[in-house]
């Protein structure tokens, strides 16, 4: 599984971006600033960087140089500034494509597999199932069977389930959670989420199944 850091000091930009990798079935980690970034790379290094031009401290043309004094790795510009000065420099200084906002997030989907596939790197594909402990989900067909039995979920409780099985062990926010399976502009209350996990552990229970949902105290879900 790819992992994808994006880097972008508009909290929108993020929640938009991740949510359509994360479909897609990246990995995905965002962050404000270089300096926050920065940070997490001393013990994550990604595949891939989709990466601001205009950041708050150091911008992202200097980071990219600094980038590339010693790594390889597929960096995607996105900026608002149109300027075809921005473009070329971005890409003089080793960026593999660029993206002017605002943009489709399909389009920038189909620019990440691009990149990917002219740096020689393999993109996994969906699969047909996942399967994990007995429990098998079709997401072409938004079925799961439990133990050989199909149980019924909403469309939701599916969305919820299909994520959390696809990233096993990793633990996802309330936030995170909420933006994949409701979408980046809903203004309800957060509690939903601990709603529709409630249900989906209620169903997992009554079919028998041994995967469980646990909670991350003080931060949001992971599938065991």
């Amino acid at each position: 599984m790819k992992t994808i850091f994006v880097v972008d000091d508009d909290p929108n930009i993020c929640r938009l971006v991740s949510r359509y990798l994360t479909q897609e079935g990246f990995t995905v980690e965002t962050f404000s600033s270089v300096a926050a970034v920065q940070e997490r790379l001393k013990s994550v290094f990604p595949d891939m960087f989709v990466l601001d031009i205009m950041l708050p401290g150091e911008d992202g043309l200097a980071f990219c140089r600094r980038l590339r004094a010693a790594h390889r790795v597929p960096i995607i510009f996105i900026s608002a500034r149109g300027d075809e000065l921005d473009r070329v420099l971005g890409l003089e200084l080793g960026g593999d494509d660029y993206l002017p906002k605002p943009f489709s997030p399909r389009e920038l989907v189909a620019r990440v597999r691009a990149v990917f596939r002219r740096a020689g790197t393999t993109v996994e594909k969906t699969p047909e199932t996942l399967a994990i402990n007995g429990l098998q989900i079709m997401p072409g067909e938004r079925r799961v069977n439990i133990a050989g039995r199909e149980v019924d979920f909403t469309p939701k409780e599916f969305d919820l389930l299909q994520l959390l099985v696809r990233h096993a062990g990793r633990a996802f926010s309330r936030e995170q959670l909420l933006d994949a399976v409701w979408g980046y502009d809903y203004v309800g209350d957060i509690r939903v989420v601990d709603d529709l996990v409630k249900r989906v552990r209620k169903k997992l229970r009554a079919s028998g199944s041994p995967v469980q949902i646990l909670t991350v105290w003080g931060y949001g879900y992971k599938l065991a």
